[in-house]
């Protein structure tokens, strides 16, 4: 039996909120991603008899559905546990799926230890995560611009909190590190962000800038009409690495 599964950081961990509004937001996420894989649900070259699958994070479940639905059903389960403390599987996966999950891991480098560790020989596990530091090809996005400062303020309250906001950045070296080989990375640009601006932005700048929500509101209503704005062309990237388990 395929099975995908499923953790899922815990609360106290997780800055965003958990609401329909987000729920939507992750959805759109899902289509933005697999347009950018061109349809596809992962880039690894896992083969089609893989029996094990772990989808980290897996958000509205959409990536797991689909994904078991290649294989023969009834073949997900879903599971909520804390992602960053030690797993307990007995059995190595064919291959782990691991998505969106920046600002909400505190330990990348001990996440893809693990992944390293509960993979078979000759698996694969993959990571699909941003770099979210805006940035525009014709100098449209200004450093004087709400959105620009916003996005600063964004990565820096990030930190702050011990979570990195860019991690597509170091997935190549982290995979490198935990021990993966034949690793691809490729990176592609969208900008996802008015469905789920003040949720990204509330808790992350009232505990770690100690705004008040007034002021974020004031920022968050600056930043859409900016980004409405058609001059403006900001941008962030997508970054996809992957990699196999050597077979010895």
């Amino acid at each position: 039996m395929a099975k995908n599964q499923i953790q899922l950081t815990t609360r106290k961990c997780y800055v965003y909120p958990n609401d329909e509004k987000e729920t939507d937001r992750l959805d759109i996420m899902h289509k933005l991603t697999e347009v950018s894989l061109d349809g596809q649900l992962n880039l690894a070259p896992i083969p089609a008899n893989a029996k094990r699958i772990l989808d980290i994070g897996t958000g509205t479940g959409v990536w797991a559905i689909d994904a078991g639905s290649d294989r023969v059903p009834p073949n997900v389960r879903f599971e909520v546990d804390n992602v960053e403390e030690d797993w307990t599987y007995h059995q190595p996966f064919d291959y782990i799926h691991c998505r969106m999950m920046g600002n909400a891991i505190r330990d990348w480098p001990r996440l893809n230890r693990q992944c390293f560790e509960h993979t078979r020989p000759g698996g694969w596990v993959e990571f699909i995560d941003l770099d979210l530091t805006w940035t525009s090809p014709d100098g449209s996005l200004e450093e004087s611009h709400a959105s620009k400062k916003f996005n600063n303020e964004f990565i820096r309250a990030s930190r702050e909190a011990n979570i990195e906001s860019c991690p597509g950045l170091y997935l190549e070296g982290w995979m490198n590190d935990a021990g993966f080989k034949d690793k691809e990375v490729g990176a592609w640009n969208f900008l996802q962000i008015m469905e789920g601006l003040e949720g990204f932005t509330y808790a992350l700048f009232t505990r770690n800038l100690g705004m008040s929500k007034a002021e974020v509101e004031v920022i968050c209503a600056n930043i859409r009409k900016e980004i409405k704005n058609p001059a403006m062309h900001a941008m962030f990237h997508l970054h996809v690495a992957y990699g196999q388990k050597p077979e010895a």
